[in-house]
C-alpha cells in the first residue's frame, strides 16, 4: 500500500499540481461604488461639520468684511475698515486683558479645584454615589438659570450671601457684590468655576480610574509616600485627560455668555465685557454688525492661538 502511495505521488508530481482557478476580476463599475461606500458612512458627519462649523465661520469672515447698515442690508465691500474701526475702539484693550484674565483665572482654578474632587470621588466613603450625583446638578442645569439664581443670591437687598456672612459676623453691613467692576467680575468668575467643575471633575476621575492598581502597588514596594505617588504616578497619567479638560474649558469659558450677561451685562458699561459680550453689544447696541463681525474673528483666532499654544507646552512633556 505504501509503494502504490508513492508511485502515485511521483506520477502526480511528474504531471504538475492542478491549477487553481483564478478569480475573475470585478467589474470596474463595482469597484468604483466600493470606492464610494465610506461616503454613507462620513457624508452626514461631514455635511453637519460643513453646515454647522465651516459655512457659519465663511460667512463670519465675509461679513467682517462687508459695510452692513444699520438696518442689516449689505452695503459692499469695506476691506479691513471694520477692524480698523475694531481696533480704534478705545475699550478694547481693556476688553482683551479682561478675557484674558478669565479664561486663565477660571480654567486653572477649575482644574486645581477638579483635580482634587476627583481624587475625593475615587476613594471609598459612605455618600459616595449620592455625591457623585450631586455634582452632576450644575451641569445638568440650564447655564443661565445658574447664573440668575447667583445674581439673586449677591442682591444687595435681599441675597442670602450677604445674610449668612452677615449672621458669621463676617460683613457687618450688606455688600453691593455686583455693582463694583472688580467685585462683580471676581462673583461671575466664581460662578463660571462652578459650572464648569462637573465636566472637568468626571473627565478627571475617569482619567483616575484608568490608572492600574499594579502602578501604586510597585509604588508602595518601592517606599514611595502617598504625596510621592500622586506626584509621580496620578499627574503623569492624567495627563491625556488634562489636555482634554484644560481645552474644552478654554474654548467654553471664552465664549462664555449666559453667566456674564445675565450677572451684569457686561456693566457698568463695558467694565466687566468680555470678547463675547463685546461683540454682541457692538452689534446690538451699537448697530455695527460688520465691527462685530471683525471682533468674532479676533475672537475665534485667539482661541486657536490658545488652544495652539497650550499644545505646544504640552506636548514636548508628553513625548518626554
Amino acid at each position: 500500500m505504501a509503494v502504490h502511495d508513492v508511485t502515485v505521488s511521483a506520477a502526480g508530481a511528474g504531471h504538475g499540481a492542478p491549477a487553481v482557478p483564478e478569480t475573475p476580476p470585478r467589474p470596474r463599475g463595482r469597484r468604483r461604488l466600493r470606492a464610494w461606500e465610506p461616503l454613507l458612512w462620513l457624508g452626514p458627519a461631514t455635511a453637519l461639520i460643513l453646515a454647522m462649523v465651516v459655512w457659519p465661520v465663511v460667512e463670519m469672515i465675509r461679513t467682517s468684511l462687508t459695510r452692513v447698515s444699520s438696518t442689516g442690508l449689505s452695503q459692499g465691500f469695506a476691506g479691513l475698515g471694520n477692524y480698523s474701526d475694531l481696533f480704534a475702539e478705545d475699550d478694547l484693550p481693556g476688553v482683551l486683558l479682561r478675557t484674558m484674565i478669565w479664561v486663565v483665572g477660571v480654567v486653572a482654578v477649575t482644574l486645581l479645584l477638579s483635580l482634587g474632587l476627583a481624587q475625593l470621588l475615587n476613594s471609598r466613603f459612605p455618600g459616595r454615589r449620592l455625591v457623585r450625583w450631586a455634582l452632576i446638578v450644575p451641569w445638568a442645569a440650564s447655564v443661565l438659570m445658574t447664573a440668575l439664581i447667583w445674581r439673586w443670591m449677591l442682591n444687595y437687598f435681599y441675597g442670602v450671601v450677604n445674610r449668612v456672612l452677615m449672621d458669621l459676623g463676617i460683613l457687618d453691613a450688606p455688600v453691593n457684590w455686583l455693582a463694583h467692576p472688580r467685585q462683580a467680575f471676581a462673583a461671575m468668575m466664581g460662578v463660571a468655576v462652578f459650572v464648569s467643575l462637573p465636566f472637568t471633575s468626571f473627565v478627571l476621575l475617569a482619567g483616575v480610574q484608568g490608572i492600574p492598581d499594579e502602578v501604586y502597588e510597585a509604588a508602595r514596594v518601592d517606599g514611595a509616600g502617598p504625596v510621592r505617588a500622586y506626584l509621580g504616578i496620578t499627574l503623569p497619567l492624567l495627563r491625556p485627560s488634562l489636555v482634554v479638560a484644560a481645552i474644552i474649558n478654554v474654548i467654553n469659558v471664552f465664549n462664555s455668555f449666559p453667566v456674564i450677561w445675565a450677572m451684569t451685562r457686561g456693566g457698568p458699561g463695558f467694565a466687566t465685557d468680555t470678547t463675547t459680550t463685546y461683540l454682541y453689544k457692538l452689534a446690538f447696541d451699537n448697530q455695527a454688525v460688520g465691527e462685530s463681525a471683525a471682533m468674532a474673528v479676533v475672537n475665534f483666532t485667539l482661541i486657536l492661538l490658545v488652544v495652539l499654544v497650550y499644545l505646544r507646552v504640552v506636548r514636548p512633556r508628553e513625548d518626554t
